[in-house]
C-alpha cells in the first residue's frame, strides 16, 4: 500500500494584512519541517529583493525552520524542557526579521525595513495569527505507509 504525500494548501493571500503595514517587505508561513505554506510581499518594493519567488519562499522557509528549532533548544536548555519560544527577532543593517509561532507547527516571518514599528508589526502578527491560526496549523504528516505483511 502506498502512502499519500499532500499538498499544504497556501495561505499567502492571509498575509496581505502585514504586507501593506507600511514598511513590511516580506511575510512568510512555514511548517515546522520548513515547508513553504505561504508568503506575500509588499507592492512597489526596490532593492536587492524586490518581491519574493517561490523559490526564495522557499529557502526562506528552510532557514526559518532551522531558526526555530535552535532557538527552542537554546531555551530548553536555559529555562527547561517546557518553556516555550514566543518570538525571535533578527537585527540587521537592511532591517528587520520577526519570527512566532503560527498554530501548532507552523510559524509567520515578517521582514521589515530600518524604519519600521517592529512593535506595531508584532502585535499585528499576533492578531494575525488569533484570528487565522487555525489555518497556519501544520498537522503531522501521515506516515508512508506500512510495509506489507
Amino acid at each position: 500500500m502506498a502512502g499519500t504525500i499532500s499538498k499544504l494548501p497556501d495561505v499567502g493571500w492571509m498575509l496581505r494584512p502585514l504586507t501593506g503595514i507600511p514598511g513590511v517587505r516580506h511575510a512568510v508561513v512555514v511548517s515546522e519541517d520548513g515547508l513553504r505554506m505561504g508568503h506575500d510581499s509588499a507592492e512597489g518594493l526596490s532593492g536587492e529583493v524586490s518581491r519574493l519567488g517561490v523559490d526564495e519562499a522557499e529557502s526562506l522557509a528552510a532557514a526559518c525552520a532551522a531558526l526555530t528549532v535552535t532557538s527552542q533548544s537554546t531555551v530548553s536548555l536555559l529555562f527547561g524542557e517546557k518553556a516555550g519560544v514566543r518570538q525571535l527577532m533578527i537585527e540587521s543593517d537592511s532591517g528587520f526579521v520577526l519570527f512566532t509561532s503560527a498554530g501548532q507547527g507552523a510559524s509567520l516571518g515578517v521582514a521589515t525595513d530600518t524604519e519600521t514599528d517592529v512593535g506595531l508589526v508584532a502585535q499585528q502578527m499576533q492578531l494575525l495569527v488569533a484570528k487565522i491560526g487555525a489555518h497556519l496549523s501544520s498537522q503531522p504528516r501521515d506516515p508512508m505507509g506500512r510495509p506489507a505483511s
